[in-house]
């Protein structure tokens, strides 16, 4: 496996926990799409889900993180039904 080089725009950044990605509000290159992918797929990026909440307990998910206790991310799931 080739070792990924830094990426040309600063979508990475340093953080006490590891890396972090930010939006830098420009467009992604290819070039840094391709060093996230071999990131991911080396497992050295992994999300942290802190809690998954249905649609229908959209508002408990908001009073939960506007009282600042999620420490990774929270997720609304949305199940469709034919």
């Amino acid at each position: 496996m080739a070792i990924p080089t830094r990426p040309t725009t600063p979508i990475l950044k340093r953080h006490q926990e590891g890396m972090l990605i930010e939006s830098s509000g420009s467009k992604a290159k290819p070039k840094d799409l391709a060093f996230l992918k071999e990131l991911f797929e080396a497992g050295k990026v992994v999300p942290v889900i802190d809690r998954w909440y249905p649609l229908s307990e959209t508002a408990e998910a908001i009073r939960y993180l506007e009282a600042g206790h999620a420490r990774g991310k929270v997720v609304i799931t949305v199940t469709y039904h034919e």
